[in-house]
């Protein structure tokens, strides 16, 4: 993510204190407020898939240099407890557009929407479908389109739902800021598919830029030469991603953007590997991100504070200083609106990965994580058909079959579960310990059961259903409601557009374009407009259209 500050605002006069000191004190101020009110932030999102911060160098894996990451990280900040809600992607991708914890949401389930394929998971009669969320979700980007911004989104999108129109300018593998007005302040993502899981298997064949034999092996997994050669191909993407992450650095420096410019790196969950991708311990909802500030403000310092995917959304809207809307579970991190409290917790979810089901709960606490296995029947080592391509678990497996998987490494295959885990992260980072029998830690797993608990009471988780439920509840005559049309008068040459759900966004465009607009004031009637009413989990209203005669 970049940020470029441009401003309208210039003082143009000089008051002299001495003779109005009340009155020029007001009125500096007030021209502060109206200078910080005017700032119109250039953002760009980063995107790795699939990694977790313990592969980066600026995380203290000096396996890879990463030149341009690394010096991001000397430009910016280093977070060091940043996470994903869901160790997947369209689940947390759900969470970043949004604000909100895919669990209230009702995105929670990998995948739900599948833009590609109408039965999605045929053999347990799920449907493709885009669940009806919450009456004011809406993909918070379409606020900065409102505010007059230009919206990108290269490749990637993945929101577990159906997007709506109004969001984007542009969402496209050519997708850019380019493209914008002069002086058009924009929003613009990079997803970088190069780390993706897949990764592991399309790229094996690939050269490889690191020697498998150098390199550490984490201690889930054993130390033989099929899990060092997957671990060497995913360290090679990552020199890719920073190849790549860099002609993006290098074209803001080349237009003078980088210098005053915020900038987010980030991943979109855990790393691509078992254990990792899809789990609920650190190794799958820890993620990488950086943040170098205009100016370099704070550089290479480095942030232990909570910041979970929810708060992504209101951050993003508070420095553009656009005030969250409060249906946004998340916290504002910086900008005009960042909150005055701390996370003190982190907050995880695990239900439907494809065509497996589990359902976990997760929370953080200081340096303390409890882990609720609802059914601890079920081994972790889910058999998801995608994951099994991959070199690493088809080894697993092959050892786990033939009992040669020995400490460590068999525990995330082992049934049954405990149905509680405790960990203390800091003696024990990747969770291998379990301590809820220790008498001294009954408080603190009191503790953490309580709040857990009350997390799902509060933000009303909807993991507790069956999906097959939720479908029928949601869409009681099998098929999405579709939203009443738009109300409409014209008045001195104005088009006057409202709808009577406030939950419903507008969306207009001249007859001869593919781009929608948000609606936020009436249009002038010079040309032929359409109009229709959107909302996530809906069908779009009947289309309005004006003809000028």
């Amino acid at each position: 993510m970049i940020i470029n500050f441009n401003t309208s605002f210039t003082l143009k006069k000089k008051f002299k204190f001495s003779i109005y000191p009340i009155f020029c004190l007001f009125l500096f101020v007030s021209c502060d407020q109206e200078e910080k009110a005017t700032i119109s932030p250039n953002i760009i999102w980063l995107v790795a898939e699939d990694q977790s911060s313990e592969f980066f160098p600026m995380y203290g894996d000096l396996t890879t240099k990463l030149p341009y990451l690394s010096s991001l990280a000397k430009d910016g900040v280093v977070y060091t407890n940043a996470y994903s809600p869901v160790p997947v992607c369209a689940p947390a991708r759900s969470a970043l557009i949004s604000g909100l914890y895919p669990t209230s949401l009702g995105t929670h389930n990998m995948r739900t929407y599948n833009a590609y394929n109408k039965e999605n998971q045929p053999s347990m009669g799920i449907p493709s479908y885009s669940p009806v969320v919450q009456s004011g979700v809406k993909m918070f980007p379409r606020y900065l389109r409102g505010k007059g911004y230009y919206t990108t989104n290269n490749q990637k999108e993945d929101y577990n739902f159906k997007k709506t129109e109004g969001v984007w300018d542009e969402s496209s593998s050519k997708a850019h800021w380019k493209n914008r007005k002069p002086n058009q302040p924009f929003f613009a993502v990079f997803n970088f598919g190069i780390t993706h899981e897949s990764q592991i298997w399309r790229q094996g064949d690939q050269p490889l830029l690191v020697k498998p034999e150098t390199l550490p092996v984490p201690p889930i997994f054993p130390n033989t030469p099929e899990v060092r050669k997957d671990l060497a191909v995913n360290y090679s993407n990552l020199i890719r991603l920073d190849s790549q992450i860099g002609k993006v650095i290098e074209q803001l420096k080349a237009e003078g953007l980088y210098e005053n410019s915020i900038i987010f790196f980030y991943g979109d969950h855990g790393g691509p590997f078992p254990r990792y991708k899809r789990a609920l311990y650190e190794t799958g909802i820890k993620v990488p991100l950086i943040v170098k500030f205009s100016g370099q403000n704070k550089a290479g310092s480095i942030n232990d504070d909570f910041i979970s995917f929810i708060d992504f959304a209101p951050s993003v809207l508070s420095l553009a200083n656009i005030k969250p809307p409060s249906i946004m579970q998340g916290k504002a991190q910086f900008g005009s609106y960042k909150s005055d409290k701390k996370s003190e917790f982190i907050f995880a979810s695990s239900d439907r990965f494809d065509e497996q089901v589990d359902r976990l709960r997760s929370v953080r606490f200081g340096t303390f994580k409890y882990i609720r296995n609802f059914n601890p029947e079920i081994s972790n080592a889910l058999p998801v058909s995608y994951r099994e391509q991959m070199p690493m678990m088809k080894h697993l497996n092959k050892l786990w079959d033939a009992n040669e998987l020995k400490d460590n490494a068999s525990l995330w295959f082992k049934t049954p579960k405990p149905n509680e885990e405790l960990y203390n992260l800091e003696n024990d980072p990747y969770e291998l310990k379990n301590l809820v029998s220790k008498v001294e830690l009954q408080d603190t797993l009191a503790f953490l059961r309580k709040r857990l608990d009350r997390w799902i009471i509060e933000t009303e988780d909807l993991g507790e259903f069956p999906e097959i439920e939720l479908i029928k509840k949601w869409f009681p005559e099998g098929k999405p409601k579709t939203i009443s049309p738009l109300k409409s008068s014209i008045n001195n040459n104005k088009i006057y557009l409202s709808h009577l759900d406030q939950a419903t966004s507008i969306v207009w465009k001249e007859e001869k374009d593919s781009i929608w607009s948000i609606y936020t004031e009436p249009l002038d009637f010079n040309k032929t407009i359409q109009a229709k009413g959107v909302r996530i989990g809906y069908k779009d209203s009947s289309l309005s259209t004006f003809f000028l005669k």
